[in-house]
């Protein structure tokens, strides 16, 4: 069996087909994604034996932003796990469906010039959704996935990219939800997603990829609620397609464990949570918990939250961990704007945040009504 293992600094192109980008609900995260767009982008579509993909360590360290340390070595390895946990399912005619794994073996280990190296195999099963197609398909050049910050952003791309040379896509509320992998009952009110969907996913498709796209309402139901969105996707005319992926990968400098300072804080909220969330994820959590959290009680806060998700995992399917991780912050946040509201009604005084109220409060229940 041939191995691809030319070196990922040359230009990558993703070709994926569009039965296998209209898969509903696989929650990839963001390193997921990434590394299945890298997978895609090494192998040839046209040539089956290039199924078996080998390329450095240290050039996906580099791509996905993971630093050389022990403690990061544990995250690229629950990234693997996760990948390998990955399953999609393909309708059939009848109403059903076949589920099967996208990816049956990752091999992390050294070459015999004690290089590190991953090697990635796809399931059987999967093949045909990645290999001998000739038409239903689309490209992009891999760059324009690994620019993008959050799992959302790269979904988006993808979605529309595969309608570029349409130029239109109008598409339901509840089929793009199913697609970007949000839950039905996260951003139930349409300006939260306008805002952090939609509009984020435009700035960023804008401002980092070869497509931009502009949305208006389609059909409307009760009331002039967005049954349907209809998309106009564009080249981008700012864009110079002049980047090739050795470029970006020069411009993305690479972090010595050793040199990161010992306070760094994401750093600290990624341990307290097993590694089991990308540093972005982490840092879009930080970025909202601190608004309302003390920062000396933010790494205790971020433990005893990652602990109650564990406990509810114990009595639920989770699909997208770290959305329900982010889920309980928000419930905590609305819960202390609210009694903050009180208390100023009361006292007329702003109320301080109350970790040991915190620590004593639970809200699993609330959750039931949240994502899945």
């Amino acid at each position: 069996m041939a191995k691809n293992n030319k070196k990922l600094f040359e230009k990558a192109i993703v070709q994926k087909r569009n039965v296998l980008n209209e898969i509903r609900k696989n929650n990839m995260s963001l390193s997921e994604l990434r590394l299945f767009s890298i997978y895609l982008s090494k192998i040839n579509s046209r040539d089956i034996s290039t199924r078996l993909v080998r390329f450095p360590l240290e050039d996906f360290q580099k791509i996905i932003g993971i630093s050389v340390g022990t403690d990061n070595i544990t995250h690229f390895r629950n990234t693997i796990i996760k990948l390998l946990q990955q399953v999609v399912e393909i309708p059939n005619e009848r109403g059903g469906y076949t589920a099967f794994q996208l990816f049956k073996q990752v091999e992390v280990a050294k070459d015999e010039f004690e290089q590190w190296y991953v090697e990635i195999d796809a399931h059987d099963k999967a093949l045909p959704l990645m290999f001998d197609f000739k038409n239903r398909y689309f490209s992009y050049e891999l760059w324009n996935a690994l620019r993008l910050k959050s799992s959302n952003q790269i979904r988006m791309y993808e979605i529309l990219k595969q309608y570029e040379n349409i130029g239109k896509r109008e598409i339901t509320v509840t089929e793009l939800k199913n697609l970007l992998g949000i839950a039905p009952t996260e951003y139930p009110r349409w300006d939260n997603f306008k805002i952090k969907v939609l509009d984020s996913c435009k700035q960023a498709l804008a401002e980092n990829t070869d497509i931009t796209f502009t949305y208006e309402k389609g059909k409307s139901g009760q009331g002039g609620k967005w049954l349907t969105i209809i998309f106009h996707i564009q080249k981008n005319k700012n864009h110079v397609d002049d980047l090739s992926l050795s470029d970006f990968i020069a411009q993305t400098p690479y972090i010595e464990s050793e040199v990161m300072e010992a306070n760094d804080i994401i750093s600290q909220l990624s341990k307290v949570c097993n590694y089991d969330f990308t540093r972005e994820e982490i840092q879009s959590a930080y970025n909202f918990a601190k608004t309302f959290v003390h920062d000396k009680a933010i790494k205790t806060y971020f433990e005893q939250t990652y602990l109650k998700l564990l406990e509810i995992e114990k009595n639920k399917k989770i699909r997208n961990r770290f959305k329900y991780f982010y889920s309980i912050i928000c419930n905590d946040a609305d819960r202390q704007r609210k009694e903050e509201q009180d208390r100023e009604q009361t006292t007329g005084y702003p109320a301080a945040y109350d970790l040991a109220e915190y620590e004593s409060t639970y809200i699993l229940d609330e959750l039931d009504d949240r994502n899945d």
